[in-house]
């Protein structure tokens, strides 16, 4: 089996990216590699640990172009570094139609509500403000719309009345970074298909 190449795009501190590297250096991402770390902000932490840790990075800014113009950019590089799964973590902008069509069903991102639910920026304060009692985070496939693919896993953590937006974001990253792992397995593996909305995994004997 020839190994996965993985290419990470983040915008930020790259908290997700960090706990996705230490899977691979722990042995539990089998049979793959992060090929590229690619941050469209140039003074991003992440891109800067990633840089330190020894992994291929870009640097891609907008620079007054169209979304369109930008990430036809991006996947070059992802195409010339022969990504085989792309994976947003905390990349804070909307991807074009040309980069969904360019990877179809192997881009994933990590959202911090129990999808459909609290879709968009500040989704913790949303729940918050919703006033639920459970909360959580959702890997999903990327489609053209936002926050919106075929749901992979999620996973629950409870709101507590003393609750404010920095506590509960905290408690359910602690959830990202071992949903995110476990769902680039799931993705990995092959051993799935999309029926409709589903992600349906399937057994060997399937």
């Amino acid at each position: 089996m020839s190994e996965s190449r993985l290419g990470i795009l983040l915008s930020g501190r790259g908290s997700n990216f960090l706990a996705i590297a230490e899977s691979f250096h722990q042995g539990r991402i089998a049979n793959a590699k992060i090929a590229v770390v690619i941050s469209n902000r140039r003074h991003a932490p992440g891109i800067e640990a990633a840089r330190d840790a020894g992994f291929p990075t870009e640097i891609i800014e907008p620079r007054g172009r169209s979304r369109t113009e930008h990430d036809a950019e991006i996947i070059a590089v992802l195409r010339a570094n022969q990504v085989d799964l792309v994976c947003l973590a905390g990349y804070m902008r909307l991807l074009s139609a040309e980069f969904v069509r360019a990877f179809p069903q192997r881009i994933l991102n990590i959202h911090p509500s129990l999808l459909p639910a609290f879709p968009g920026l500040d989704a913790q304060r949303q729940a918050l403000e919703y006033g639920v009692t459970v909360a959580g985070c959702t890997v999903h496939l990327v489609d053209e719309e936002l926050d919106h693919g075929a749901i992979i896993l999620q996973k629950t953590v409870p709101v507590f009345p003393q609750d404010d937006e920095r506590a509960l974001s905290a408690r359910i990253l602690e959830q990202e970074h071992i949903a995110y792992t476990q769902a680039i397995i799931r993705v990995l593996s092959g051993k799935y298909h999309i029926a409709g909305r589903r992600f349906v995994p399937r057994s060997d004997g399937d």
